[in-house]
């Protein structure tokens, strides 16, 4: 019985170690590093995109707390409310030609 067992263990542990060879073999072909490869570039790609997104929003959020403490949103007085006086004093260089 104990033979049988360790038999067993032996035949487990050999199919094991058997598979884990073929798979790192496998990934060391061409085709294997390729995917490899494209499957890094799409973790990239996806990872650019999303800090992308990030930069923009937090650009967005920014923008507006900017809008927002300037008063640029802030909307336009009526031609009515708003006069200018008829004449400005003059300074500067310039002033004495009048």
């Amino acid at each position: 019985m104990r033979r049988l067992f360790w038999l067993a263990m032996g035949i487990t542990i050999g199919a094991l170690v058997v598979r884990k060879l073929s798979r790192t073999a496998e990934k060391l072909t061409p085709q294997g590093i390729a995917g490899q490869l494209a499957e890094g570039l799409r973790d990239l790609a996806d990872a650019i995109g999303d800090f992308g997104a990030d930069v923009r929003a937090a650009a967005a959020a920014r923008e507006d707390e900017l809008r927002a403490g300037t008063g640029l949103d802030a909307p336009l007085p009526d031609r009515g409310v708003v006069a200018l006086p008829d004449a400005l004093p003059r300074r500067g260089a310039h002033a004495a030609d009048s």
